[in-house]
């Protein structure tokens, strides 16, 4: 299933975010980036747009989406929740495709835009 707010913003402004894009594509064809959100969180409402936008400027095609709904107890509930220690979304895991290897994290409550908080990690 794919998320609705994972569609690229069509006003966002690649321009903005050109390191980070840079990034991106140096490591597009290596990595897979996985995506937990849920069409009815505000905050993936708000930050996955911009984010899918990037992501499409930057040529990475290899995204996975994992919906997440939230249990009566606030928990989150979905696909690799448990696995990959879910907690808050938006949550974007960055993988090296060969080996599985966890490169990059950002969760919700990071201080940066999705793109730019995982280029850094990423070391570029």
């Amino acid at each position: 299933m794919e998320l609705e707010t994972m569609r690229p913003n069509p006003v966002w402004d690649a321009d903005s975010c050109e390191e980070a894009i840079d990034a991106f594509e140096a490591v597009a064809d290596d990595v897979v980036v996985k995506v937990w959100g849920g069409d009815w969180c505000t905050d993936c409402r708000s930050q996955l747009p911009d984010f899918g936008a990037a992501m499409e400027a930057a040529g990475v095609e290899a995204i996975e989406h994992y919906p997440v709904e939230k249990a009566d107890d606030g928990s989150k509930v979905g696909p690799g929740v448990e696995e990959y220690e879910i907690g808050l979304i938006p949550t974007v895991i960055v993988e090296d495709a060969e080996s599985g290897a966890e490169r990059a994290r950002f969760v919700e409550d990071a201080d940066a835009p999705i793109t730019v908080h995982l280029a850094e990690q990423l070391g570029n």
